[in-house]
């Protein structure tokens, strides 16, 4: 079988390249400058080699990634030309090489790399990035680097839009940009910037042959309180999921710039309303956003990722690639599979390296499922489920030189109803913390630690899903201006019960 065009167009920088000529495309001044600080703080990679739950037997372990890293070319453009003048590095400011480079030194297996649009970005990314992402893999080919951008969604904040690593990659991204973004139009169109453009692109997305992903970033950032939404709003999200449930999948439960207060700023970048515990209000209310999605049945899912534009020691607000947050897969290292499992929900997400492993798996009538899967239960049985929840610990320190240690484990359920008549509904009052567990409720079996939990007749449909930290906070409180390494956290995506 012949090679594909991406494989040939990467094999052709390697025989240009070498490791030596890393440092032109990467900036001598920045890469050294950005490793400095950071020399002794580098978490074990070990543990991305243990085979986890729906991983054994089929080289599925737990590999740890980020989908928003931004790179010099979120840029800015100068539109008293025509066509507009693109100029390099004035929003983020790092070569898309010194990310990759930063992701390997924290652990990371996957990247992507997420750049802004503007007017005619689409040529920009076709004609100047796409050729430093190709340099990039080769250069760092320990690290699978995604093709994609910071999608100007039409009617909403940014989104993830990820592009199957195929030989038309560069052309299928070309192609959506230049339609569907709301401001790649020179002059600008606002007929881009609306919820049916919107349901366009991803009737148009969800039609190809090599389907895209895409994920909502900061999606309560520009809220104006509890439950006061801004620019995202949950009629949205779930017109999206109905329109291409299998490319709309998810939002970030943990958004980027997690370094704000490192530097006086809000965590998150969350001005208007903070995080909690660093996760967005969507996510971190028990019974709230996304528990309504997920008590609808939907598969809709989390991650968490470092938004990283400028490094908070050049008076940036942010972390570098894997070194705060994690979005973990279980999955094969290739492309193909990590972005199955992204997909497919086969995700946990962490932050401080709290855990670098997280199973937890629902056990009736001889049958189990693990995160994203569903348990298929017969009403006429036992109606008790075993719920088995396996973390692992850092085995070293993390980003910041620190051992961390998880104080308490939640398990979280709720109930599945249906879809709501309501497609504003924002709340799931049927969910609650079902169980806590501290350090005395586990057991160590070998470097893993094992919580074991009955669930007392199960009689419909439900979900549930885990959360740990840090803290001694019973719930997350919302963030001031206190040290993000202070405040870690961890959550699982849902296990769904079905009853029939």
């Amino acid at each position: 079988m012949s090679k594909n065009k991406a494989e040939q167009a990467e094999q052709a920088e390697a025989a240009r390249l070498s490791r030596r000529r890393l440092v032109k495309y990467a900036g001598v001044g920045a890469t050294l400058a950005a490793a400095a600080p950071l020399i002794g703080g580098t978490p074990a990679q070990a543990d991305d080699e243990r085979r986890f739950g729906n991983g054994g037997g089929n080289g599925r372990r737990w590999r740890a990634g980020d989908h928003h890293i931004h790179s010099e070319y979120s840029g800015e453009f100068d539109t008293k030309t025509s066509p507009p003048i693109f100029h390099k590095g004035a929003d983020a400011v790092y070569p898309i090489v010194t990310n990759a480079i930063m992701a390997k030194h924290f652990g990371l297996t996957w990247a992507m790399c997420t750049d802004h649009g503007g007017p005619t970005h689409s040529k920009v990314n076709l004609e100047q990035a796409y050729p430093d992402l190709l340099r990039s893999r080769v250069l760092v080919p320990e690290v699978l680097q995604f093709w994609g951008m910071e999608f100007d969604a039409p009617a909403l904040d940014h989104h993830t839009l990820m592009i199957p690593h195929h030989d038309g990659e560069a052309q299928q991204l070309f192609e959506l940009e230049s339609r569907f973004a709301k401001h790649d139009a020179f002059p600008a169109d606002p007929g881009r910037d609306t919820e049916a453009k919107m349901v366009e692109f991803l009737k148009a997305a969800r039609d190809m042959r090599q389907k895209p992903l895409v994920i909502a970033h900061h999606a309560s950032r520009s809220a104006t309180g509890l439950g006061v939404w801004g620019q995202d709003t949950p009629r949205e999200f779930r017109n999206g999921n109905n329109v291409a449930p299998d490319v709309y999948v998810g939002f970030e439960g943990a958004p980027g710039h997690q370094a704000g207060p490192l530097n006086g700023g809000a965590r998150g970048g969350y001005g208007n309303h903070p995080t909690y515990g660093g996760f967005d209000q969507m996510t971190a209310r028990v019974g709230g956003l996304w528990d309504s999605l997920l008590g609808e049945g939907r598969h809709w899912w989390i991650t968490a990722t470092s938004d990283s534009h400028v490094h908070w020691t050049r008076g940036g607000s942010d972390f570098w690639p894997g070194e705060y947050s994690k979005t973990y897969v279980m999955a094969r290292q290739d492309y193909g599979d990590v972005m199955d499992a992204l997909r497919g929900g086969r995700i946990f997400v962490t932050t401080g390296d709290l855990v670098t492993a997280l199973d937890v798996t629902a056990s009736a009538q001889g049958r189990s499922a693990t995160v994203s899967e569903t348990l298929v239960l017969s009403n006429r049985g036992r109606g008790d489920v075993e719920v088995e929840i396996r973390f692992r610990p850092l085995n070293g320190v993390n980003g910041n030189g620190d051992r961390p240690e998880v104080r308490r484990v939640d398990l979280i359920a709720g109930q599945v109803t249906g879809v709501s008549a309501d497609l504003d509904a924002a709340a799931n009052p049927t969910t609650k913390v079902v169980a806590r567990f501290g350090p005395n409720d586990w057991r160590r079996q070998g470097q893993d630690m094992v919580i074991r939990h009955t669930l007392r007749d199960v009689g419909q449909d439900s979900y549930l899903r885990v959360r740990g930290t840090s803290t001694d906070e019973m719930e997350p409180l919302a963030d001031g201006k206190e040290s993000p390494w202070q405040d870690l956290w961890f959550y699982s995506n849902p296990v769904f019960i079905r009853v029939r």
